[in-house]
């Protein structure tokens, strides 16, 4: 075992406080009680984390996993499950928007494959969850690492220096920590920008996703749970992710609040009642990218310092925990053997755990935003009846939707499987 940080405890550093490096940080503490420090280091934990009010997909092996970890049970009742899926394909001024495909929202009996949740909310549950276990949080960016034998030294921004067996680089897909270890970025920009909003409206929505193909991109809207207002009546909201031709975008935001509402109208339909903007539409661009190498000397890349895919499938948070996950077994398990947690051999095996399906993921999502963003008639023909023929196939429909809830490919780490480590 490693004597990084004194001859009894070895220390983690996490660089980044995100729903996946708190996950993280959360998972070895309780594993691992009085027998590890954990260090996280961010600036924005001086922040309320309320004031996120951005909304993501949780999908069904991530809450497993934050069920294991006691966080789910503390914002379950602001969570909205995902009921059913609808997928159309159209242009934008096409009368009617046929739907090609619908998923029912259940796996594995009543389970809903994704819930709806606030930013600010699950992170503040987990912050409130790191601090119990001893989660030692420092609301600090760290500035930079040297490794020395078997230790890395991490330098906080104040300067202080933090003797570490491992440090995990969750800075984000900028990383400069990744850049610092020398790991090669391989990326590419998709002139596409994702518009982020929550929007009220009328009526509910019965716990239906929907999903627009459009030439420029996708347009998701996602069900947010209702809010109860002081009368006593409910408030309907979702989030939409709307993808748009990077060029156009400054134009829609600048636009009259009146017109970029007829926008919005445009591509959310009226089937829910009259629209408005809860939150103010914000703005950034979309790309693809992936680490040549997830781990370094006594460093491991985690989320979107590893990889950063298209929000197509909703899956981007949900890759990032699934690394949370592997890491924080193959670390726990190791530490029990009396082995050292940055070593070669334990990093290795989380490069290997997380290769393949980082590597497959990425592809699916370039692949498929390549496929319906554009307005090629052949193509558009050809994906629609692809879209027809899975509607058909019962048993194609229950693999993509266990897919999407991250419930396929080779056995998980533990806590994807809603077991503790």
């Amino acid at each position: 075992m490693s004597a990084a940080a004194s001859s009894t405890q070895p220390r983690i550093v996490i660089a980044g406080g995100g729903l996946a490096g708190l996950s993280l940080a959360l998972a070895l503490k309780k594993a691992l009680a009085d027998g590890i420090d954990v260090v996280m280091c961010d600036p924005a934990l001086k922040r309320d984390p309320h004031g996120d009010k951005r909304s993501y997909a949780i999908a069904a092996a991530a809450r497993r996993m934050l069920e294991a970890l006691g966080v789910w049970n503390q914002v379950a009742d602001r969570a909205q499950p995902i009921l059913d899926m609808v997928i159309t394909d159209s242009r934008l001024q096409d009368p009617v928007r046929p739907t090609f495909l619908t998923f029912a929202g259940e796996v594995d009996g009543n389970e809903p494959f994704a819930h709806m949740i606030t930013a600010g909310d699950l992170t503040a549950a987990l912050i409130d969850a790191c601090r119990e276990s001893g989660v030692n949080l420092r609301p600090e960016g760290v500035k930079g690492f040297a490794v020395q034998g078997a230790r890395t030294d991490v330098t906080l921004a104040g300067g202080e220096v933090l003797p570490a067996a491992l440090l995990v680089a969750a800075d984000g897909g900028r990383s400069r920590l990744r850049e610092q270890a020398g790991i090669g970025w391989i990326s590419w920009p998709y002139r596409q920008s994702g518009i982020v909003a929550t929007i009220v409206h009328e009526r509910d929505h019965e716990g239906r996703a929907v999903e627009h193909f459009l030439p420029s991109g996708p347009f998701a809207i996602l069900p947010l749970k209702a809010e109860v207002q002081a009368d006593g009546s409910l408030k309907h909201r979702s989030s939409i992710v709307w993808t748009e031709r990077s060029d156009h975008v400054a134009a829609l935001l600048e636009s009259h609040p009146e017109d970029l509402l007829s926008e919005l109208e445009r591509r959310f339909g009226l089937q829910l009642g009259k629209l408005s903007f809860e939150t103010k539409p914000q703005a950034y661009p979309l790309s693809f990218g992936v680490a040549r190498r997830f781990v370094a000397e006594r460093l491991a890349l985690l989320g979107d310092a590893a990889h950063v895919i298209h929000p197509i499938a909703g899956q981007g948070l949900n890759l990032g925990l699934h690394d949370a996950a592997a890491l924080a077994e193959i670390v726990t398990d190791a530490m029990r053997l009396g082995m050292d947690p940055g070593g070669a051999d334990v990093l290795d095996g989380y490069e290997r755990a997380r290769r393949t399906d980082i590597t497959a993921m990425g592809m699916v999502t370039d692949g498929l935003n390549r496929l319906f963003s554009n307005d090629v008639l052949p193509v558009r023909l050809i994906r629609d009846l692809g879209l027809g023929l899975v509607d058909r196939m019962p048993g194609l429909k229950r693999f993509f939707i266990r897919e999407a809830a991250g419930l396929t490919g080779r056995e998980p780490p533990r806590l994807l499987r809603g077991e503790s480590l």
